[in-house]
């Protein structure tokens, strides 16, 4: 058995041929579903963009979250093999207590600063600063030690007190 709709539209359509105002009837029934249908359809575009913004959200709260460092409760101790190019240079870094160019790097561990060697270093040195651990890279093909960035610890915030001077020279007033 059909609903009470279904009914009509049972009527409306058997009766249609015979009757000129069934015919009435039919469009003003076929006109009101197609503002529903039309209706429905803005209800689902709306929904669709409503997610899609909801989806960009989570996105770049995501990313967010990638970006901040890593809690230090969590963090295991990164141990470098004794005797190992990187074990080396985090020596040299630590000796040091700043963070030294790639090229100043390779000077110290006694290899030319050719290209393939920059390369290497820079690439296996980055590893670790994308992972932020050991390593960091607080300027183009300059690496630091991630306790430079921790209070106390060398390096800082501040920069140098020659900053912004050329050749170190102190800066007149104009007259």
């Amino acid at each position: 058995m059909f609903s009470i709709y279904g009914q009509q539209f049972s009527m409306l359509f058997s009766l249609s041929h015979k009757e000129p105002a069934c015919n009435v009837l039919s469009m003003s029934i076929r006109k009101e579903l197609d503002r529903k249908i039309e209706r429905k359809k803005e209800e689902i575009t709306a929904l669709e963009r409503s997610l899609g913004e909801a989806r960009a959200y989570l996105q770049a709260l995501e990313d967010t979250r990638k970006m901040l460092p890593k809690e230090p409760g969590n963090q295991e101790e990164v141990l470098l093999r004794p005797g190992t190019e990187l074990a080396k240079v985090r020596d040299i870094l630590q000796r040091e207590g700043k963070p030294l160019h790639v090229e100043e790097l390779l000077q110290r561990l006694g290899k030319p600063p050719e290209k393939k060697h920059k390369l290497s270093l820079s690439g296996t040195l980055a590893a670790y600063v994308r992972e932020h651990k050991v390593f960091t890279r607080p300027g183009p093909n300059t690496f630091g030690l991630v306790e430079f960035a921790t209070p106390g610890g060398g390096g800082g915030d501040a920069p140098p007190e020659n900053f912004g001077l050329e050749d170190g020279a102190a800066l007149t007033p104009a007259s």
